[in-house]
């Protein structure tokens, strides 16, 4: 696996409590999706590092959906989700070279950015068609709210935040999730109008 290296690390860091181990198990599967090849070579979502990020904050407000639909029994998951994601982060921004005072800051930023897609994102789904959540991702993502690429990330964050609705909230707080393969949302999409 890819990402074993970064389960052992997290593991070490966060040590072997069952909620730990599964919060950061469903971690490291969010971060495998949202580095699907697919999402960036047809897609078209930039692969740089604010790209990859703005890929990551979809999956985990997808998954963060999921688990607010389940009520309060399930905040301490998603907040020990959240935890895992921006204390990764912080790990992340050391290994990138940046100093030890200006990490602080940089984490703050990312999870203002997390807070405000968080927040457009929920609106967005909660409309009616696509209009609106593909004007958000086409913002965020693409740097353009009318980006033609947005109407096929819509249409694949709409098929995964169904697929999530079907599976039960207790897979998820055992570590483990299933996305639709983005390759299946059929290119043309990019060309719907809005």
């Amino acid at each position: 696996m890819v990402f074993g290296f970064l389960k052992s690390i997290a593991r070490r860091a966060f040590g072997h409590d069952p909620r730990q181990v599964a919060a950061v198990d469903l971690y490291t599967e969010i971060v495998e999706q949202a580095r699907s090849p697919v999402l960036y070579e047809e897609y078209g979502v930039p692969d740089t590092v604010d790209g990859r990020y703005d890929l990551l904050t979809l999956h985990m407000v997808l998954v963060l959906r999921r688990l607010k639909r389940e009520g309060e029994g399930r905040r301490g998951f998603s907040q020990q989700l959240f935890y895992v994601m921006f204390r990764n982060m912080d790990d992340s921004l050391r290994e990138m070279g940046v100093g030890d005072l200006k990490v602080g800051k940089k984490v703050r930023e990312l999870a203002e950015a997390f807070y405000g897609r968080l927040g457009a994102y929920e609106t967005a789904f909660e409309k009616d068609g696509d209009a609106a959540l593909r004007s958000a991702l086409g913002r965020n993502i693409y740097g353009q709210e009318d980006a033609p690429e947005a109407a096929r990330l819509a249409a694949y964050a709409r098929a995964a935040d169904t697929a999530l609705a079907g599976q039960p909230a207790a897979t998820l707080t055992a570590g483990r999730v299933a996305f639709p393969d983005p390759a299946d949302i059929p290119q043309e999409l990019r060309h719907d109008p809005a």
